[in-house]
């Protein structure tokens, strides 16, 4: 059955989103892993710009990309640039939900946390119903993420309509606000 989340971890991590997309000034649709990361001063490096001899090494490690830190606070994400970009820029937010969440290691439990991360930065149902969109097709061409991922998030959107509460929460306010120019 595999390790899940409380609803009390779900609630910080997408307050986590939030503050982090204020204090970077995130505040347009498609959400962009590269510009986050680099506003992070995070260095973000693709596979091809590694010699092809040790490329494998790469490869070895994860097929899509990983995070190390080389000193104290110098973070580097390395990711498979033969992808597409959708593929590409989830990876990325995967690694950034990495860092900003402060995993030490590898877990199931860290690994659940990193996809909600991506899955919720990179399309926040509040914004999925502000643009009204009512199938994948629309959230994986306005959000530029995978139809696999669009699929994901409409089904997350259609739960948030459901289960959520009548009325927005500050963090999905706050969201609204730093997106108000997006229709």
């Amino acid at each position: 059955m595999g390790i899940s989340l409380s609803h009390a971890r779900y609630e910080e991590i997408k307050q986590i989103i939030v503050d982090l997309f204020v204090k970077y000034d995130v505040s347009c649709v498609p959400v962009n892993g590269f510009e986050l990361a680099t506003k992070m001063g995070i260095k973000v490096i693709p596979y091809s710009a590694i010699p092809e001899s040790k490329r494998w090494l790469l490869l070895k490690k994860s097929e899509d990309g990983f995070s190390v830190e080389k000193n104290i606070g110098e973070w580097y994400i390395y990711y498979n640039d033969k992808k597409d970009y959708g593929r590409i820029n989830n990876t990325i937010m995967h690694e950034i939900g990495h860092i900003v969440l402060d995993h030490s290691e590898d877990s199931e439990l860290a690994e659940k946390e990193v996809k909600f991360f991506a899955k919720y930065a990179l399309v926040p149902p509040v914004l999925v119903h502000k643009l009204e969109l009512d199938n994948p097709m629309d959230i994986a061409d306005i959000f530029e993420v995978s139809f696999e991922a669009a699929c994901y998030a409409y089904s997350y959107y259609k739960k948030w309509l459901q289960y959520g509460s009548s009325e927005y929460t500050k963090y999905e306010l706050t969201l609204l606000d730093l997106f108000q120019g997006i229709s």
